[in-house]
């Protein structure tokens, strides 16, 4: 979800208001994904980089999180939605983490969407805490070096949640222009298709989003494996 400071800059508007239009720009893409029978949206909300930021910018974000959950929660549940947070909650506010547990509870017994909201998250470290795990298990006695495989690190990592058919994103969108996974889903994504979107978040719709699934279903996905 990228582009929200250029596009306040666009406007001659600050740079917050970027930060909430591309909140409309998040409603209208759960909306779709619901509408349109998705099972599973995965959106990187706030990155573990993203800390780096000015103290008044991350404030006002984390700020806008909790005020957006409390507010969409009554309409989630309504629709269907079961929503999961992902990433290091250590750096959150305590009145932000509870939001956050109160809506995955209350969401717990949807499923007609899974969505997972990625803050202060890392596919990195999402990795090396998994890694981490199994050494534990390891050296706990649990199980054997010779049982550790793909499949094993995958179930330790942060979308562990998540029907195990549906862990492996299809697509990946990226929006503004930018070109790269910039940390997100780093596992996951090994098969993933990218799509890459100029239109800034804000700006991100409908029409982007039928784009973007329309070049999807004309690609063949062979996962390595001949015509």
């Amino acid at each position: 979800m990228d582009g929200n400071s250029r596009w306040a800059q666009q406007q001659g508007l600050p740079v917050f208001t970027g930060h909430q239009s591309g909140v409309d720009a998040m409603r209208r893409t759960v909306e779709f994904s619901c509408n349109e029978g998705i099972h599973c949206l995965t959106v990187f909300a706030f990155s573990s980089e993203n800390w780096q930021r000015t103290n008044e910018e991350v404030e006002f974000l984390l700020m806008l999180i909790e005020r957006v959950v409390r507010k969409e929660l009554e309409i989630l549940v309504a629709a269907g939605v079961n929503i999961k947070f992902i990433g290091d909650r250590s750096k959150l506010p305590s009145s932000l983490v509870e939001q956050m547990k109160r809506a995955e509870a209350a969401t717990a017994p949807n499923s007609t969407l899974y969505l997972t909201v990625a803050l202060s998250y890392s596919g990195r470290q999402d990795i090396t805490a998994a890694v981490r795990n199994i050494c534990h298990r390891v050296q706990a006695g649990e199980i054997s070096p010779e049982e550790i495989d793909s499949e094993l690190i995958g179930s330790n990592l942060a979308l562990r949640h998540l029907p195990e058919q549906w862990r492996e994103p299809d697509l990946i969108l990226r929006t503004s222009g930018e070109q790269r996974l910039s940390n997100f889903l780093l596992w996951e994504s090994a098969y993933s298709e990218l799509h890459f979107s100029e239109t800034l978040w804000p700006d991100f719709g409908e029409r982007e989003l039928k784009a973007a699934m329309d070049e999807y279903a004309r690609r063949e996905r062979r996962f390595g494996k001949h015509h």
